[in-house]
């Protein structure tokens, strides 16, 4: 996760430009609309996913339709995107995502098998089965996904532009230190905090739900029981205060990421911090996007079940959109003298080749 999204940032913050804006101007013209094309089917399946989530969660707490409320959380998200920059709303929005902190809590007040946690922790089973596989693509797809590779990217060249006196660091590399020492922080506190979270909700669930029988979640109502030892009545909350919470950061970044990447492969206006008068197709295709993953509630398909298979989807065009990513980042062309260094290097092909042999398996086991 540190490496593609240190890479992305630095493609960003080197050229101030995104992926698919370097990808135009270096790269033959199928590599980008292909890859364009991954990201927007992931990205309108991942919509759908979260929509469908926070309307069950939401449903949870007063009833009433999943759907219709799914349709409120899209338009929501959309204006607040077009009408008001994103960085001003979302700290209140990281007040929701705390609870989240409430699977770390639900560990340490039921019975848990540290040794056998230690020991599974430290030394996975692995077996090459469908499941398996499956699971571990969507693993992989939910932390390692291709719209964080091009939201990070452009993300970090508008916000270069948007500071006074920061430029683009093949224009200015004396403000190379300071800048690539600040997307470090960054990015390294977020990764290390993101898979700190994680780990815990799936042990939480492990714990609880898996302990007791639970090895298929149909509904939220399911989801939410692995909090009931820490909340009783109050888990589903929690639950829908989590879900929501995340649903609302996570929403305008994928309707963003695609909407950046459409852009710039058209070479339109981009920037959440543009008017919509002055980016009114790039807006337009945020908006679409969020329409496209909101319709897609409407037929029939179970969220949390649309949840687990955006992750699939993710974890296969993630191989190839960060297998671009490492060559923009490791091509003189784009990065002038600010290629990434051997470490980068390795570890981004190395993803890169692991994600790409589980998707590949993945695939093959659909095949047969």
């Amino acid at each position: 996760m540190v490496t593609a999204q240190l890479t992305s940032a630095r493609i960003g913050r080197v050229t101030g430009h995104g992926i698919a804006s370097n990808l135009k101007k270096f790269y033959p013209p199928w590599l980008l609309y292909g890859l364009v094309t991954l990201l927007l089917v992931a990205n309108v399946v991942n919509l759908a996913a979260d929509l469908g989530a926070m309307g069950q969660a939401l449903q949870l707490l007063i009833g009433g339709p999943s759907h219709f409320y799914a349709l409120v959380f899209g338009g929501l998200c959309a204006a607040l995107q077009v009408f008001l920059p994103y960085p001003r709303y979302v700290p209140y929005l990281k007040w929701l995502t705390l609870a989240l902190f409430a699977y770390v809590i639900t560990v340490f007040m039921v019975d848990v098998p540290w040794g056998e946690v230690t020991r599974r922790t430290l030394i996975p089973t692995i077996t090459l089965d469908r499941d398996f596989l499956v699971g571990l693509t969507a693993v992989l797809g939910t932390t390692i996904s291709p719209y964080l590779f091009f939201w990070q990217a452009s993300h970090e060249a508008e916000e270069q532009r948007a500071t006074s006196g920061e430029l683009p660091l093949k224009r200015a590399p004396a403000q190379a230190p300071r800048q690539l020492a600040q997307s470090s922080v960054d990015t390294y506190a977020g990764m290390a905090l993101s898979n700190l979270v994680a780990y815990f909700i799936i042990l939480a669930a492990a714990v609880t739900l898996h302990a007791h029988g639970v090895k298929d979640i149909q509904t939220a109502a399911q989801a939410a029981e692995a909090l009931r030892p820490l909340a009783g009545n109050l888990a589903f909350v929690l639950f829908s205060a989590g879900i929501i919470g995340t649903g609302l950061l996570g929403v305008p970044v994928l309707a963003g990421s695609a909407a950046y990447a459409v852009s710039e492969a058209f070479r339109w206006r981009v920037g959440l911090a543009r008017s919509p008068a002055a980016a009114g197709r790039f807006y337009a295709v945020l908006s679409l996007a969020t329409l496209l993953g909101v319709l897609l509630n409407f037929l029939a398909f179970d969220a949390i079940k649309m949840l687990y298979w955006s992750a699939v989807i993710n974890g296969i065009a993630a191989a190839p959109a960060l297998a671009a990513v490492v060559k923009l980042a490791t091509d003189k062309r784009v990065m002038g003298r600010f290629t990434i260094g051997r470490a980068l290097k390795i570890l981004g092909w190395a993803t890169a080749a692991v994600m790409m042999l589980t998707a590949t398996c993945v695939l093959l086991t659909f095949r047969t």
